[in-house]
């Protein structure tokens, strides 16, 4: 027996019945868990290669292509979950433009500058490869979002068919191009959309954006003068003193608001010292007469003296009543009080409340009575004084409506035409008019250049759309369209305009949905894009 034998049966003999039963069990046990193994691993890389189109174990183990370089069949697993505009954006052509394919033919169409103008360029395709574009005709057929449908033709222009007409702006719109070649004709489709800006509902709302729907309204119809804020001047007092004098006191300056009756200036005057000695001389005269008067009666009626001197002695009371009575005139003639402390003090006082705007005089400084040391107006109202031509005369009547709006910065007012002109000025050939304003705020400053806006009617308009919603872009008027896309601006004729609707005489129809309050907001959005303009 050799020696491996020999150990088997070493193991028989000292092992009894039962251990052996025991690793008899644990043997096949393992065995039949090995089995299972490994036929579960046999059917998971055939099953995985049914479903690909093939058996091979290393495309079972790479059955997403992801480490081959490569995308998946057309029933890829990945494709399901892809299902958005990023997977079918048009293919970009040799030259920039959108590649469109149709039955083995091709044409790539692009917008470009061309003579200085925006126009379409075409190249043609059969296979992928270039076709000469000599015999080939084109025409193509482009609507906006706002209605509007163009036709174009093509002319060839070396390599490529060239639309004959420029392209006009907005660049947005759904189009066909029709292709007739010796091969045959085809029709391509395609979509434009530069200078769209996107705008979701949240950031509509954030940006105070609202729509409105294009459509008919009532106009009111507005004639726009050209006008200045002037001076009120039934409000307006050029103060002088009246009377000569040394300036003593200057209590008040330039700008400041003063009350009727406050002492603008104190000055010392002989004439009004005069006027002043001559009342005083005068109140004594009179009452020596009227002490005289009262003697001579007493003396009459005693029958000690004669009528006659009774009647003197009246007539020269009654003299000094009058002259009592002129000095006082003459002192308030001039303005002065009629005791004024020292008798060559003259106060010059405010004849109103307002504002003193000129200024000219000075403490020490020798005046004139003549001469015009303040300036004074009332600036709770001023006056907007207009220069109409003359026919607009018919439009601009007494107590007429108006609105003024200041051509420096936000303000408007209303008012109504207090005087319209009866001659027409040689050199203008304009009448003037003038509105009163009120000016609690003192906003409307003599001076100031405005816009005087006279009504002239209302009227119908087919196509209008609220005046805010206008905007200037790129010099031109526009207003912003909402499409599915976003928002465009569309350039617009604007007609008759009032506070609230503005007419489009061209560029959009009745039912064109756009930007009815935020159009600014969209304008500066606008504006920061401008500079990927493709052409």
């Amino acid at each position: 027996m050799n020696r491996k034998t020999e150990l088997i049966e070493r193991v028989r003999t000292g092992l009894g019945k039962k251990q052996l039963i025991a690793i008899a069990v644990t043997l096949a046990l393992g065995i039949a868990g090995g089995a299972a193994i490994l036929g579960t691993a046999a059917k998971k890389p055939a099953a995985e290669g049914e479903e690909h189109g093939h058996g091979h174990e290393e495309s079972a183990a790479h059955a997403d292509n992801e480490h081959h370089g490569t995308k998946g069949a057309d029933d890829h697993a990945e494709a399901d979950g892809h299902q958005d505009a990023e997977h079918h954006e048009p293919a970009k052509g040799a030259h920039g433009g959108q590649l469109l394919s149709q039955d083995g033919g091709q044409v790539e169409v692009l917008l470009t500058e061309e003579d200085g103008e925006p126009r379409m360029k075409l190249w043609l395709f059969q296979d992928g490869k270039p076709v000469a574009p000599a015999g080939a005709q084109a025409t193509a057929e482009l609507k906006r979002p706002n209605g509007q449908v163009a036709s174009v033709l093509f002319e060839v222009r070396k390599d490529a068919l060239v639309s004959k007409m420029a392209i006009a702006e907005p660049h947005v719109f759904d189009g066909t191009v029709d292709i007739k070649t010796g091969a045959g004709a085809r029709r391509y489709t395609f979509s434009q959309s530069e200078g769209v800006i996107a705008m979701s509902a949240a950031q509509m709302k954030a940006a105070g954006v609202s729509l409105d729907t294009a459509g008919a309204a009532t106009v009111s119809s507005t004639l726009q003068l050209p006008g200045e804020i002037r001076f009120n001047e039934d409000r307006t007092a050029h103060v002088v003193p009246r009377v000569a004098g040394v300036v003593e006191q200057v209590p008040v300056v330039l700008g400041q608001a003063v009350k009727q009756g406050q002492v603008l200036a104190v000055i010392s005057s002989a004439t009004v010292s005069d006027q002043r000695s001559e009342l005083q001389a005068a109140q004594k005269r009179l009452a020596l007469a009227r002490t005289t008067y009262d003697r001579e009666k007493k003396l009459f009626e005693e029958k000690i003296s004669p009528e006659q001197d009774v009647l003197q002695a009246e007539q020269a009371w009654r003299e000094a009543e009058i002259a009592v009575a002129n000095a006082r005139q003459k002192l308030q003639a001039v303005g002065a009080e009629i005791s004024g402390g020292s008798l060559n003090r003259y106060e010059l006082r405010a004849p109103f409340d307002g504002v003193v705007v000129e200024k000219h005089i000075t403490l020490g400084e020798q005046v004139r009575e003549d001469a015009q040391v303040f300036t004074l107006s009332d600036l709770r109202t001023v006056w907007a004084q207009i220069s109409v031509p003359a026919q607009a005369l018919p439009q601009v009547q007494l107590g007429r409506q108006v609105t003024i709006r200041s051509t420096s910065f936000e303000q408007q007012a209303q008012g109504k035409v207090a005087y319209v002109g009866s001659l027409i000025g040689e050199q203008t050939r304009t009448a003037l008019a003038r509105v009163v304003v009120v000016n609690p705020d003192m906003t409307w400053r003599p001076g100031l250049f405005v816009n005087v806006e006279v009504s002239a009617g209302t009227s119908a308009a087919a196509v209008t759309v609220a005046s805010d919603a206008v905007q200037t872009y790129e010099g031109k008027s526009v207003v912003f369209l909402h499409t599915p896309a976003g928002f465009m601006a569309q350039p617009v004729t604007v007609g008759r305009t009032d506070a609230k609707r503005a007419e489009i005489v061209q560029g959009l129809q009745a039912g064109s949905r756009y930007a009815a309050t935020g159009a600014f907001v969209i304008k500066a959005e606008a504006g920061k894009s401008s500079a990927s303009h493709e052409h």
